[in-house]
């Protein structure tokens, strides 16, 4: 493995099977944390670690079944994907013990290297299994389609009752902000030819970011791909450049799930006196699985949760008149209802995964469309472009055909009505190439999804993102030909707001009403004179947006609105998709349409709302949008007893954008009353260009960086570009600019295999490991072979592997913190050895051992099974001792012997310390070829072992 001058790892294999293994090793040293939290949440286990925090979703994730529907996902998968899919997790579960002596969230729960994947208890959690990066994909999107938004029109309709109308209703049902955007152009309209493919997911902005930048290569199977990684998912599921075909996701805000009103009753007839569970089905009572499960909660007393199953799904609330009750409690004769989900994942038993290795795969636009014709959730719009010049726009998932009602409301299960007759079709649209013609994109060469209404997604979903954007980006590329990755990178992160039209409007009308002097007429006149731009430094988008939260303040507030406050009817993980300020706020311009007919004098509010946000400190006129709308970022351990304030990268940065520009930075007006609260929770979690023309133009960014580990180099190394809106290179295909992650890189030995139907294993790994103790050296000296202590050599070798002379060692930018966890990974490894040499009690020298086919060593030609690898570094000296290397080598080669599994040493200096050959020549080495190892050129050497036995027994290895 290498990694660029960003930290994104290169990862390559010999087979798709080993590539998704040593993708889970290098995600568990880069992501440790990451993938145990995801781990816990997909099996409802997180409290168990955090407390009570995490109970909410552990009930939520119960009842849904999420790990059970992952283990009916995983058993139905054809072979070698189920192979593919259990190699990710063995890599992951090879990996984790490194990874977590470098996280100080696992070590600040007691999970260090020794202990992780074990409980806190030391028992009872089984770790990563095969089906495990299925129930982490499910769990990520377990409320990434309609079930918030449906609770909320239910919410809104019970509470306000029968004089609702239907426009405000309308206005109402509008779903949570979406801001992802993606774009793809001709190559008529480019300046190489060859299509540009460019877009930005936005999500909630997490640390670390949700996304993994890495470079997958598999030359047996032809996959050299570049893309955007979920950390517990292997491949490269959802943006990636294989070279000769890209392709781009964003949500089709399709409507896939469906809510069912369960009638539940028990039947006490049964002779044990429990009586049974049933529930009304579309043609009788019918028994319904029920369990009863035990939460455990840090710090607290367990849980005992029921989980529910009827014949649509799983029952996300077990009675609605409670929607919290932990258990059931039913007498004889009462009847409750619940809520059962239904979704495609769980009626199908299928995930999905089939794509992930078919998309490696892919080499053409064609090969991606086959591939994502096995998707199943979220539904997806998908852009996709290839070297034939061909670009395509397609919908990937699986959406219900049914009744239309059910899209837009919970609907009641014993009505045979609401049944799934079948599945939509998604025709794809050709843009360019063979085929294409005859539309609007295709015309105009280029094609735009922002997760808008569009003909081939408007009978899919009810709710979608208002069209500023989508207007936007196909307005900023206009009749342009030309066009570079630079600019469609400059498209994505422009500022102009959707709405400002519509706000500015409103404000026009009002001004004659407004006072005609004092603060709120100042704030009025600087928000008339914006220019429509969110940039950070704008003082009119500063009052605009004081104004704007003043406003929703006022309508949240209003009589009419009031039932919108009552206790929501769902689970309290639900709770935050049914948050009134957040729902008025982003339905805010429709609102302000409707809402005179229900009698509401929207100017009068509007007046009232420049009062209001002139006396408060966003008001001020010094104010601007930047001190407003500031980056926060949140973590798993916010919150709790182990959140740490202090590790925050960026935090409070100003931030360009806002919810309905191309850079959704999306803010929540009206939540603080002081009008500061326009924080950026969300926001694009990524950016990037795919150039069809030359992949190594491509360009790409995350919020904060590849690692995981909070302070570490490449942690929040790309904030900076992100934040100014800039974006950085893929990994090269060749490594000429990488650099090697420090020894070692991420090993490939010591596979674990879990699937019983695994084809191959690889070759049992050479026990690299050297006997400790002292040696006698033939001058009478003693030297003492110790393995190296992580914590208590960290400063030792620090001082050593910073110094100029040590830069192939790939370590003179660490941190004594930085060595300690490279260190206590080797340590975790059984491939891979460190050993401090003492001379007299002296530190001398840091020797490394490892099995060479257990390292990126092994992808070299010529390295073979029982190649011993040596690395040795002496300690600095301003009196260095004439021989001193050759004395080390007479007394470490008798180890090497001892060890009867070595065939030959091998060594891999600096190709161009021609001096270190000529001595390397004159012991007896065979001096190799020069090579690239891990982003280095070195020239290869080896001892052969009947040299070695020679030498050893002529006391003289070196000289």
């Amino acid at each position: 493995m290498r990694r660029d001058a960003h930290g994104v790892p290169t990862v390559e294999a010999g087979s798709l099977e080993e590539l998704a293994h040593a993708q889970g090793r290098v995600t568990a040293h880069d992501r440790a944390w990451q993938l145990e939290s995801e781990r816990w949440r997909a099996e409802g286990v997180l409290a168990a670690h955090v407390g009570p925090s995490g109970l909410a979703w552990d009930v939520l994730a119960r009842r849904v079944r999420l790990q059970d529907t992952a283990r009916r996902c995983y058993a139905a998968l054809e072979a070698p994907v189920r192979r593919f899919v259990a190699a990710y997790a063995e890599g992951v579960a090879a990996g984790l013990p490194g990874g977590a002596a470098r996280s100080p969230e696992l070590r600040a729960l007691g999970l260090d290297g020794a202990h992780v994947g074990t409980g806190l208890d030391g028992e009872g959690d089984p770790g990563w299994q095969p089906w495990t990066p299925l129930a982490v994909l499910l769990s990520h999107h377990l409320l990434f389609g309609s079930v918030g938004t449906k609770l909320w029109r239910e919410h809104v309709v019970s509470g306000m009752g029968p004089d609702l109308g239907p426009d405000l209703a309308a206005a109402l049902a509008v779903g949570p902000p979406d801001g992802s955007n993606a774009l793809a152009v001709a190559g008529s309209r480019t300046a190489s030819g060859l299509p540009l493919v460019a877009g930005d997911p936005h999500r909630l902005l997490e640390r670390p970011g949700v996304y993994q930048q890495v470079h997958l290569v598999c030359a047996a199977e032809g996959v050299d791909v570049v893309g955007l990684a979920f950390p517990g998912v292997p491949g490269v599921p959802h943006f990636g450049h294989a070279g000769s075909v890209a392709w781009a996701v964003t949500n089709a805000m399709a409507d896939y799930q469906d809510l069912l009103v369960e009638r539940l009753r028990v039947d006490g007839s049964g002779e044990d006196g429990g009586g049974r569970l049933l529930a009304r089905g579309p043609e009788r009572w019918e028994p319904v699985e029920r369990r009863t499960e035990v939460v455990a909660v840090a710090g607290a007393d367990p849980v005992r949760v029921d989980v529910v199953e009827t014949a649509r799904g799983p029952l996300l609330v077990l009675d609605r008149r409670r929607p919290d009750a932990p258990a059931l409690e039913l007498p004889d004769g009462e009847e409750v209802e619940g809520l059962a989900l239904r979704a495609p994942s769980r009626v199908l038993a299928d995930a999905g995964a089939a794509a992930l290795p078919a998309l490696l795969r892919a080499r053409t636009a064609d090969d991606v469309e086959r591939a994502w014709g096995a998707w199943v959730e979220p539904v997806n719009s998908v852009l996709v472009a290839d070297t034939s010049g061909a670009v395509r726009r397609l919908v990937a998932g699986r959406v219900p055909r049914r009744a239309e009602r059910a899209r837009w409301r919970p609907v009641p299960a014993d009505d045979p009505a609401w049944a799934w007759t079948g599945w939509e079709e998604h025709p794809a649209l050709r843009v360019a190439g063979d085929g294409a013609g005859g539309s609007p994109e295709a015309d105009a060469g280029v094609v735009v999804t922002a997760n808008d209404e569009r003909p081939d997604v408007a009978h899919l979903g009810t709710a979608f993102a208002p069209p500023h954007r989508a207007r936007r980006l196909r307005a900023l590329v206009g009749d342009r030909t030309g066009l570079a990755v630079d600019d469609l990178a400059a498209t994505l992160v422009d500022t102009a707001h959707g709405s400002a039209p519509t706000l500015l409007a409103l404000l026009r009308r009002v001004a004659r009403a407004a006072p005609t002097a004092g603060p709120a007429r100042d704030l009025l006149e600087r928000a008339l004179a914006w220019d429509g731009r969110a940039d950070p430094g704008s003082t009119g988008a500063a009052a605009a947006a004081a104004w704007r939260g003043a406003l929703v303040r006022r309508v949240v507030a209003l009589p009419l609105l009031a039932p919108l406050h009552r206790q929501p009817a769902v689970p309290a993980a639900l709770l935050p998709w049914l948050s009134p300020v957040e729902r008025v706020g982003a339905a805010l311009p429709r609102l302000l349409d409707v809402l005179p007919a229900h009698g509401v004098d929207v100017g009068a509010l509007a007046v009232a709302a420049l009062e209001d946000a002139a006396a408060t400190p966003a008001g001020d006129p010094s104010a601007t949008w930047g001190r407003l709308h500031r980056l926060r970022t949140v973590h798993g351990l916010d919150g709790t007893p182990w959140h740490d304030a202090a590790l925050r990268p960026g935090e409070g940065s100003p931030l360009p954008g806002d919810t309905d520009c191309v850079v959704a930075t999306a803010s929540v007006p009206g939540l603080s009353p002081d009008g500061l609260g326009d924080t950026g929770l969300r926001g694009p979690v990524a950016r990037y260009v795919w150039d069809l023309a030359d992949r190594g133009a491509s360009r790409w960014v995350v919020p904060l960086g590849a690692d995981g580990l909070q302070g570490a180099p490449h942690a929040a190394d790309q904030l900076p570009l992100w934040l100014a809106g800039r974006l950085a290179p893929v990994p090269p295909t060749r490594p000429d600019d990488a650099v090697d992650d420090g020894p070692p890189a991420a090993p490939r030995g010591d596979r674990m295999t879990t699937d019983s139907t695994a084809t191959s294993e690889a070759a049992p790994a050479l026990d690299a490991r050297l006997p400790e103790g002292p040696r006698p050296l033939p001058d009478g000296r003693s030297l003492d072979v110790r393995r190296l202590d992580p914590e208590a050599d960290a400063a030792t070798v620090h001082a050593w592997v910073v110094e100029p002379r040590a830069r192939y060692w790939g370590m003179t930018d660490r941190t004594v913190e930085q060595v300690r966890d490279v260190y206590a990974y080797v340590d975790s490894l059984s491939t891979h050895h460190a050993y401090l040499l003492r001379l007299d009690d002296r530190p001398v020298a840091l020797l490394q051992t490892y099995d060479a086919q257990a390292d990126p060593l092994g992808e070299v030609d010529g390295v073979e099974p029982g190649d011993l690898g040596i690395h040795l570094l002496l300690a600095p000296t301003e009196d260095p001792e004439r021989g001193f290397t050759a004395l080390l080598a007479a007394a470490l080669a008798p180890l090497a012997v001892e060890n009867t599994g070595v065939r030959r040493v091998v060594v891999e200096p600096d190709a161009r310390n021609e001096a270190a050959a000529e001595r390397l020549r004159r012991t007896g080495f065979e001096i190799g070829p020069v090579v690239d190892v891990a982003g280095k050129t070195a020239r290869l050497a080896f001892l052969p072992r009947a040299v070695l036995e020679a030498l050893v027994g002529a006391g003289a290895p070196g000289r």
